[in-house]
């Protein structure tokens, strides 16, 4: 009778030892799927917010004042490039890097680097050279975007010259 309740407890020592590895499995499995659920929900809103920056450039008319600021804030951007296209200045000067462009003006374009720039951006706020940017003025803005829908670059292009 007492080899009999020894070997029903070892059974259930056994059995408990299994049920308790099994629950701890199926936990560790769930956790594993939520983790990945989650690194990839931060992952897309991570890559929302970088991009969001560059919405107030998206196909929009901006001020000359906008133009500088954008060019004082991504000056120093790594694989970036400003186009900025005066009254002045028709063919434009790229300030950071240039890209190579491809697509419609008109239409979404892809862009890659092909170069840096020796452009000086102090020159868009001295009136005597043809790069200034008239702070009142009125420019069609454009993101550039690789072929992976990264920005790679703005275009500002003057569309009316303040009187």
């Amino acid at each position: 009778m007492n080899n009999a309740s020894s070997a029903l407890k070892v059974a259930a020592g056994i059995f408990l030892t299994i049920a308790l590895i099994t629950i701890v499995v199926i936990l560790f499995v769930s956790a594993q799927e939520a983790t990945k659920t989650a690194q990839n929900n931060f992952s897309d809103i991570q890559t929302e917010l970088s991009q969001a920056s560059f919405t107030v450039y998206d196909d929009t008319t901006i001020s000359g004042s906008q133009v500088t600021n954008a060019l004082r804030k991504f000056k120093d951007r790594e694989q970036f490039g400003i186009l900025v296209r005066t009254g002045k200045n028709k063919s434009g000067e790229w300030y950071g890097n240039i890209l190579s462009i491809s697509g419609q003006e008109s239409s979404e374009q892809f862009g890659s680097v092909n170069g840096t720039s020796q452009a000086d951006i102090s020159n868009s706020w001295n009136e005597v050279y043809d790069q200034y940017v008239n702070p009142s003025g009125k420019f069609k803005a454009r993101v550039v975007k690789d072929n992976s829908n990264v920005v790679r670059g703005l275009i500002f292009t003057q569309t009316t010259v303040p009187r």
